[in-house]
């Protein structure tokens, strides 16, 4: 009887021991992990038994370094600009090139979270970033040549502006640029000021280059770029997706 009293003792010591060592365990699986966002410090705890950091660093770098712009070029709004970028064509096709490869680098090495809604961001920032390769490319190369859009990746999408940019009738290129420029102004405070400087461009001796001005910068930019970025909507639900990721999450923001 003593003996059995002793073993149940035992038993009773050993399930503690085990039962203290288990709680600790799943507190050490929290590993804290830092990130900014916008106008955030934002610190918390991750998982270390379901995710790695080096997954968690992938998408952070998805939803806030390879999201938006990814290349550095200069809009055409000028004629100076216009006329600088078709002196400088190859000077300017070699440096997107040399971005192009070297933010493909980072970017296709990137490792993400195994769960579909980070596969699919990742896809997708891979294809805005080729997108968004080729169409500067295709502009560069319009701004000196507008027939070179007959071959663009977006022709389907675009094909109206297209067909106006690179028609060898500049009278069917100038009524597309009138009515873009109708519609546009719709929106604006001052619509028939819109108009009045679209009259005086088309009057001036050098009306071909201000029609490819707008026709490539505004209207095929416009038509091509808003084809293939992701909706707004869409990109709030993986911040917030995001953020899930960690507990104890506090954030330090900047006032608005």
């Amino acid at each position: 009887m003593r003996m059995e009293k002793m073993m149940v003792g035992l038993s009773l010591t050993l399930s503690a021991i085990v039962l203290g060592q288990k709680s600790p365990a799943k507190t050490n699986n929290l590993t804290p992990y830092s990130y900014q966002t916008f106008n955030c410090d934002n610190k918390g705890y991750f998982d270390a038994s379901k995710y790695e950091k080096e997954e968690i660093d992938g998408v952070n770098k998805l939803l806030y370094k390879f999201n938006g712009v990814h290349f550095d070029t200069n809009p055409i709004f000028k004629l100076s600009s216009l006329e600088e970028i078709r002196k400088n064509k190859e000077q300017h096709l070699e440096n997107l090139e040399k971005q192009y490869q070297e933010k493909k680098e980072e970017l296709y090495s990137l490792k993400v979270i195994n769960q579909p809604v980070w596969k699919k961001l990742y896809e997708n920032a891979i294809q805005t970033f080729e997108n968004e390769y080729e169409l500067n490319k295709e502009e560069i190369l319009a701004f000196s040549d507008p027939t070179t859009l007959k071959n663009s990746r977006f022709y389907e999408t675009c094909r109206e502006s297209i067909d106006a940019i690179s028609s060898p009738d500049r009278e069917k290129m100038f009524a597309s640029w009138k009515a873009y420029t109708e519609l546009k102004s719709k929106n604006n405070a001052d619509p028939q000021g819109v108009m009045n400087r679209f009259n005086a461009k088309l009057s001036d001796p050098q009306s071909e280059d201000y029609a490819l001005i707008d026709m490539i910068g505004l209207s095929f930019h416009n038509c091509a770029n808003s084809s293939f970025r992701q909706k707004r909507d869409e990109e709030g639900n993986v911040y917030r997706d995001f953020d899930k990721i960690f507990t104890k999450l506090k954030k330090n923001c900047d006032e608005p």
